[in-house]
């Protein structure tokens, strides 16, 4: 951010009065403009014993897998986004949707709501954000190539949980290191 939306003078970081934190700051009028993190939100279809990838038509990560997920928009539900998404990239309809991962991404900014849902019926195709979609069964999924650490842990959390017999809700901190990425899931659910 170089320039202020209200008065259109420079921005510089500082902390503001009352504040704790390095804020995009006007040097004119001191409007403080916040940047908070992006939700992103998506469901994880399930239909018999697949599940629903779609393969990315679009950057980052063109040609990975990853289920239906996007950025939530301003006058929806995280539940409502979830929804929308599956629908513009697979073409597919969901329902019986429970809040199944929230990871939060602090090195990007962003936290990922994943509802597990019902897909409906077998007949979903690429949206324009995909190349393809496949129903697949956990010994087909394209493992190594997952677009996002997002999606293979909330994989990983689906395939033990259904293991197990009993469906939670898995949260946790994925952080990125020098090694890649680790998921610092919460105590009472650090089985992924």
């Amino acid at each position: 951010m170089n320039y202020c939306s209200a008065c259109g003078a420079d921005i510089v970081q500082k902390i503001p009065a009352n504040d704790n934190r390095l804020r995009h700051v006007c040097i004119a009028c001191e409007r403080v403009h916040y940047q908070n993190p992006k939700i992103i939100a998506g469901c994880l279809p399930v239909y018999d014993d697949r599940i629903l990838l779609c393969k990315r038509a679009i950057a980052p990560r063109e040609n990975y897998w990853t289920l239906p997920a996007g950025f939530m928009e301003l006058g929806e539900t995280t539940e409502q986004a979830a929804v929308r998404e599956t629908l513009e990239e697979a073409n597919a309809r969901v329902d019986q949707l429970q809040l199944f991962t929230v990871f939060n991404l602090p090195h990007v900014g962003q936290v990922y709501m994943m509802f597990r849902s019902r897909l409906l019926n077998e007949t979903a195709h690429p949206g324009a954000e995909s190349h393809a979609v496949v129903l697949y069964r956990e010994e087909d999924i394209p493992w190594g190539k997952l677009a996002f650490p997002t999606i293979k842990y909330t994989l990983d959390c689906f395939y033990a949980d259904r293991q197990q017999g009993s469906y939670q809700l898995h949260t946790g901190d994925i952080i990125r290191d020098a090694a890649g990425y680790t998921l610092h899931a919460k105590p009472e659910n650090d089985r992924a």
